[in-house]
Order: structure tokens, then C-alpha cells, then sequence
């Protein structure tokens, strides 16, 4: 397929679909990614993971600050189709429809659900039983585009987004590369979404990191685990947050008051929910590092049993 491709993607979960691309002997003639940011105490730049997957193969990198501004350089290569993979931005339809074959967008949720920048996440914390992969046609409407393919990639009982994200990625390369033949003679098919059926899933804001545990156990533990490995969730207890990297629950009627810290049970630190308990079998105190719920409960945790969290 001697086809000259962008590639438009960020995190990790791109590089995979990229790795695909350059090991298929595909034609990527420039990759386009978000501007490295400043991370850690001394803020020190550092570059996207696609960004470093490119230039380890020499291929030139695009970051411009507003592609909806500054994209006459994309254009520059002529691409004959733009492949997208969680980039970031909203990309104008002067892109999107320069390149001969358009621009194709590979989107972990089976389209038109969860529509946004967080479908992994929010599929594990509204307990969907199943998610996918939707290789789709971009225009100039977050994840409104025609669908030419997709996947279902069940959600297990235990799953955290880091499990989930971890088999998606790989089913939506695999996926795209089945699908760019069809797109490039010609026989693929785009079906139109349903806009009545669409439902979105908005990037995971700082109010949602906090977890409330007036509610059913279930959903208390599909929150937390829809978190890891991050941003992580938390609870406030005496002023103080305490973060949860490892969860399990147990579905049990009893008299204590939801948000209550029981102490150890099966083997993690119990925290009382609606209709069950919370246990969480790796913590971390505001100011510590991440511990088992052995030594949690050892240290700070026996001081909070009896304790509520807010």
C-alpha cells in the first residue's frame, strides 16, 4: 500500500496503531502529536509517546499548539489519508478533507457510545459489560463520523482501565490494518451513526477523581477501578485523601454507616458502602507512598476505623 499517511495521535495507546503502520511497511510521511509538556518539580519538557516512537524511525513530527490555526504544514505533504488515534484537539475540516482518501479515525468504544476523550475509563465505571474498537470516517464533530468497522472486546468482572486499554489498543491496530485495504480500493463501507443512540464519555475531570460512598457497593467499585491506573480515586477521611490502587468488593447486607472504615476483612482495609463493603487491598495516605492494606492498617488505617469518610 505505497499510500503517503499522517498519523495524528498522542498517548500510548496510539503508538500501538503507529507501531502497526511502520511495521506493515506502510508509507508515514510525517506524524502529528501534542506539544511536549513540562511534568515533575523541576518541569522539565517531555515529548508525547508517539512522538517518541516517531522520531526513534526518523519520521518527521508536527506539534503545533492549535491545529484549528497552524496546519498549512500538514497539508505540505500531500498525504492520500490521515490516520487519527486519540490526538487531542479537533481537527479542521480543511484537514480533514485534503487527503484522497479522507481521514479515518480509530476510536476505543463501539460507536456511537461514548462518544469523547475517556470511553475506556467510563465504560469500567458504568459497569458495560463489553467495549470495542470503531474505525470510522472524521469530520468536524467529536466522534460523529460514518463507521466502516468494529470490534467487541468483552469487560471483565475485574478489569481496570489499565487492563481494558491494554487489550483494546491492540485490537484497534489489528483492526485498522484489516480495514486500510477496503478503504484504499475502494469496497469499504461507512455506515452513518445513529444520533439517538449517541451517549459520551468526556475526559475524567478532577470532581470525579473523589469517591463518594453513599451508594451501592458496585458502583463504588466500578468508580474506583474505572481510575486505575489513573488518575487514581480518592476519599477524604480527618482532613486527608487516601487513594485506592487496588480494590475488590463484597456484596453483604449490614448496620454500618456507608463510608465507615471497618478495618481488615479478607485480607484487605474495609470501607462500608451501601449494600456491601469496599475492600481495598493497596492504599495510599496523602503524603506517603502507595502501601499494601497490611501495612496500611498497621500504620495510619487502625486510627481510622470507626471513622467516616466525607
Amino acid at each position: 500500500m505505497n499510500k503517503k499517511i499522517i498519523f495524528m495521535g498522542t498517548p500510548d495507546f496510539a503508538c500501538t496503531i503507529l507501531e502497526h503502520l511502520l511495521y506493515g511497511n506502510d508509507n508515514v510521511v510525517a506524524v502529528v502529536s501534542q506539544p511536549d509538556k513540562k511534568v515533575g518539580r523541576k518541569q522539565q519538557l517531555q515529548p508525547t509517546p508517539v512522538k517518541e516512537l516517531a522520531v526513534n524511525h526518523q519520521i518527521p513530527v508536527l506539534q503545533p499548539v492549535s491545529i484549528r490555526h497552524d496546519y498549512q504544514d500538514i497539508l505540505s505533504y500531500h498525504p492520500d489519508i490521515i490516520i487519527t488515534c486519540a490526538y487531542g484537539q479537533m481537527i479542521p475540516k480543511e484537514v480533514l478533507d485534503a487527503p484522497v482518501y479522507g481521514s479515518i479515525n480509530v476510536h476505543a468504544s463501539l460507536l456511537p457510545k461514548l462518544r469523547g476523550g475517556a470511553p475506556i475509563h467510563k465504560a469500567i465505571i458504568n459497569g458495560d459489560h463489553k467495549s470495542g474498537v470503531s474505525i470510522m470516517r472524521m469530520v468536524d464533530k467529536m466522534d460523529a463520523g460514518a463507521v466502516m468497522a468494529q470490534c467487541e472486546v468483552p469487560i471483565l468482572e475485574t478489569d481496570t482501565t489499565g487492563d481494558l486499554y491494554a487489550r483494546l489498543k491492540t485490537a484497534g491496530a489489528e483492526l485498522l490494518m484489516e480495514s486500510l485495504p477496503s478503504i484504499f480500493d475502494g469496497t469499504a463501507v461507512f455506515v452513518e451513526q445513529d444520533e439517538k443512540e449517541a451517549t459520551f464519555a468526556y475526559n475524567i475531570s478532577k470532581e470525579e477523581e473523589k469517591i463518594g460512598f453513599h451508594r451501592p457497593v458496585r458502583d463504588v467499585y466500578n468508580h474506583i477501578r474505572g481510575l486505575i491506573p489513573a488518575p487514581i480515586g480518592y476519599g477524604v477521611i480527618q482532613g486527608k485523601k487516601i487513594k485506592f490502587h487496588q480494590v475488590r468488593m463484597i456484596s453483604q447486607l449490614h448496620s454500618y454507616v456507608p463510608g465507615e472504615c471497618i478495618g481488615m476483612l479478607e485480607g484487605g482495609f474495609a470501607i462500608a458502602c451501601k449494600d456491601g463493603f469496599l475492600i481495598a487491598d493497596k492504599l495510599q495516605m496523602e503524603g506517603k507512598s502507595a502501601m499494601d492494606a497490611k501495612s496500611f492498617y498497621n500504620g495510619a488505617g487502625k486510627q481510622l476505623v470507626g471513622n467516616c469518610f466525607m
